[in-house]
């Protein structure tokens, strides 16, 4: 049997200070650590000033914590996707700078001053908002997750890439400030569009895409953000800069970049966006139609291919997120063994909708293999299906929508890998 050792016991040991078992043993025969009983540079001369960064970056030693991208994905960069690093994330922000990123046809640069919305259609006053107008509105905050309607895309089939941020990294969770769109069509006026329970708006951008969405009106006046601030400053310029659309728990290719026109309309557009694209084939060759909410999710983001176990046995902490098109998630458990067994996890911060749910479980691990998996459940009551019980419904001819669980072996040496179970 192998010996555990608690948290307690750790605290107790001394090993709190960073000090590794393997390292205490060299200690013993190597003398002092250097560490303890020299002082150090930074401990003698003076740092950089206030000014040195006027725009505070992450620090060399985290030179790795960076989006990435899968050359062979798509053709050209220019109609591409850079990926979360989400193994490398703690909490439920995502920094704009890592956040990931979608283009159709490149992130276009458009000054504030240059920018213009125009609202048309069946309302009562056509309008032309500048980025000045769209300030002087009042304003809200949200926090809610952007999920690209591929993520996960790439598993249907079978196990395909060893790394979490590409399996789940096309997604990334922030603060938005802006005004409903609520706000924006009462202004132009909604009554030339008459019965609104059978309207929609087509949005579109003002890249060279556009990228054109129809979303239908109950939506639109729900809870919909046209946003010009993520995380308390400016969007970046691959997010949208100056204004983007908000579609809280719907798919990511909705929240259209570079906003330039909101037309009311009387049916959906049915553009390219909408029908040969972001729609889901099943295994008889149909394809469903408006499927727009991202259902309930989890990964496991560490220990993960790209975050392994790596101080030996003893305490770990197995963290991830969770996330629902539908609302707050209201549990997640954890399965070592596959799916055979699970322990609930203890959630992060609550109250979000429609947003990111960090999710913990404290742990020992002692080198035995596992089969890591995690589960979801939101306040609907939905249960993040396996990836067979998907597959009972759709086949494998999908690309997008795939929330199945994903499972991750974890070796005796502290190593993952995208594997999976049935």
């Amino acid at each position: 049997m192998k010996a555990t050792l608690s948290r307690r016991a750790l605290l107790r040991s001394g090993f709190a200070t960073g000090v590794s078992a393997a390292a205490g043993a060299a200690l013993a025969q190597d003398g002092p650590d250097p560490l303890i009983t020299e002082t150090q540079d930074w401990a003698i001369y003076t740092g950089d000033p206030v000014d040195a960064t006027p725009y505070g970056l992450p620090i060399r030693f985290e030179a790795d914590v960076i989006r990435r991208n899968v050359p062979w994905l798509t053709a050209d960069p220019i109609s591409s996707i850079n990926f979360t690093p989400i193994h490398a994330l703690d909490g439920t922000i995502t920094p704009q700078g890592c956040a990931f990123e979608r283009h159709h046809s490149g992130a276009i640069e458009l000054a504030k001053e240059d920018y213009r919305l125009m609202i048309n259609g069946l309302v009562d006053t056509p309008l032309v908002f500048t980025y000045e107008d769209l300030e002087r509105f009042p304003r809200e905050n949200h926090v809610y997750f952007c999920e690209c309607a591929a993520n996960t895309g790439m598993e249907w089939a079978g196990a395909q890439l060893n790394g979490v941020q590409f399996t789940h990294g096309m997604i990334h969770n922030m603060e938005y400030t802006g005004v409903s769109l609520r706000t924006l069509l009462n202004e132009a006026g909604l009554g030339a569009a008459g019965d609104l329970s059978d309207k929609w708006v087509y949005v579109e951008g003002a890249d060279a895409s556009s990228n054109g969405r129809s979303i239908p009106m109950e939506k639109a006046l729900d809870d919909v953000l046209v946003a010009f601030k993520a995380n308390g400053e400016a969007l970046r310029k691959e997010h949208g800069y100056p204004v983007r659309l908000v579609v809280p728990g719907w798919e990511g290719n909705m929240w259209v970049k570079w906003l330039r026109r909101i037309e009311v309309t009387d049916a959906a557009v049915q553009s390219r966006e909408e029908t040969s694209k972001y729609t889901d084939v099943l295994a008889d060759g149909t394809a469903r139609k408006w499927t727009w909410v991202m259902d309930a999710k989890s990964v496991i983001t560490s220990p993960s291919p790209q975050q392994p176990i790596t101080h030996g046995n003893g305490p770990l902490v197995i963290t991830g997120l969770a996330w629902s098109g539908h609302g707050k998630i209201t549990r997640v458990d954890i399965s070592k063994d596959g799916g055979m067994t699970w322990e609930t996890a203890r959630l992060g911060r609550q109250g979000d909708t429609k947003a990111l749910t960090r999710f913990y479980l404290d742990t020992e691990w002692n080198g035995e293999p596992w089969l890591l998996q995690s589960r979801a459940m939101d306040e609907t009551g939905y249960v993040q299906p396996t990836k067979d019980e998907l597959r009972e419904v759709r086949g494998e001819n999908s690309v997008y929508h795939n929330n199945c669980i994903q499972t991750w072996a974890i070796a005796p040496d502290g190593k993952a890998e995208n594997v999976e179970v049935s």
